[in-house]
């Protein structure tokens, strides 16, 4: 099997577990290939930690959750110098905490205060934890995905702004449609039956083993990705609808007036890789303009700092990045 049929595999059968987003499971993959970290938002009930446990399910690799609380220290985060006693005398072990993973799963991230949020920051930019003056190296496969409620306000701590701009993409989950809400219903009253004990001593039925794809193969394409062709109009294309947002009354008056600060650096940064992400799903071996549109919103809507006019009129993210991407000339 090569990587592109493991990485297509791998995206099908999370997809039997998630019904009716399938956007939010190609941005998982995509996050997973662009190797990056994920800010993931959505109402209760919308599936969020479901998807993230259905990707650590069918993909070769640890998996670890933390439910962020106001109480958490950010040791429970990283880990600590534990001491022990024995036959060698008195001493200082490391104790790896479950930041320690290939997945991790941080749940409603912004329950914790800001102290904790922060000792983040280091694994999600440089893949390291830095504990008493000694650095622990985060595995080679290193992935945070990170839940939050949009409406829920007390008892939360909004993210720094340098801690959001380390999350590659913010992948909004919305209601599913109506048949889509039918096949949810059927999914779960089918799971329900699978764990039902058998009715009789001979009448089992083993439920079938899922399909767990290597962490080769995300190497692979990762490496496969890396090659990928991207033409000089391409890339200063990203380049300029990043500085659109810098000087955004240079294109319209409305941006202008919306838009009050700009995406750094580290959005070209991620407009390039998970474009080059998003053509090799579609099987190209070049980075075209509609890649660039399609994962333009995930990659600037956590970037983009709102005027308080903006807010007053009800102008969402998503908007400002729907007119910057009209605005913004085509190469």
């Amino acid at each position: 099997m090569s990587c592109r049929e493991a990485i297509a595999s791998l995206e099908a059968s999370v997809g039997e577990s998630i019904i009716g987003q399938q956007a939010v499971i190609r941005r998982l993959v995509i996050g997973l290939l662009a190797n990056g970290n994920l800010l993931i938002e959505g109402l209760p009930g919308l599936a969020k930690t479901r998807a993230i446990k259905a990707l650590a399910r069918h993909l070769e690799a640890d998996f670890s959750r933390i439910q962020f609380t106001p109480d958490l220290l950010p040791s429970d985060v990283t880990g600590s110098d534990v001491y022990h006693q024995g036959a060698e005398g008195a001493i200082f072990r490391f104790s790896p905490g479950p930041l320690f993973a290939n997945l991790l799963l941080a749940d409603e991230i912004n329950r914790a205060p800001a102290k904790v949020q922060s000792a983040l920051l280091e694994a999600m930019e440089e893949r390291q934890v830095t504990v008493s003056g000694k650095t622990h190296a985060l595995p080679d496969l290193f992935m945070v995905l990170a839940t939050q409620n949009p409406i829920e306000q007390e008892g939360t701590y909004p993210l720094p702004e340098a801690q959001l701009d380390r999350f590659l993409m913010k992948v909004l989950i919305d209601y599913p449609a109506v048949e889509e809400e039918v096949e949810v219903i059927r999914l779960v009253r089918g799971e329900e039956r699978a764990v039902q004990p058998p009715a009789a001593a001979g009448d089992t039925h083993p439920a079938n083993a899922p399909v767990v794809i290597a962490q080769a193969a995300v190497f692979d394409a990762r490496r496969e990705i890396a090659a990928l062709h991207v033409a000089e109009p391409i890339e200063r294309y990203m380049a300029d609808l990043v500085d659109a947002t810098r000087h955004p009354a240079a294109l319209c008056e409305a941006l202008g007036r919306w838009i009050e600060r700009g995406a750094s650096p580290r959005a070209s940064l991620a407009l390039d890789r998970c474009g080059r992400a998003h053509a090799w799903l579609a099987g190209r071996d070049y980075l075209d303009p509609q890649d660039v549109q399609a994962v333009a919103p995930d990659v600037l809507r956590h970037r983009l700092g709102l005027s308080f006019e903006a807010q007053g009129e009800g102008v969402t993210p998503d908007a400002v990045i729907e007119q910057l991407l009209a605005s913004v000339a085509l190469p």
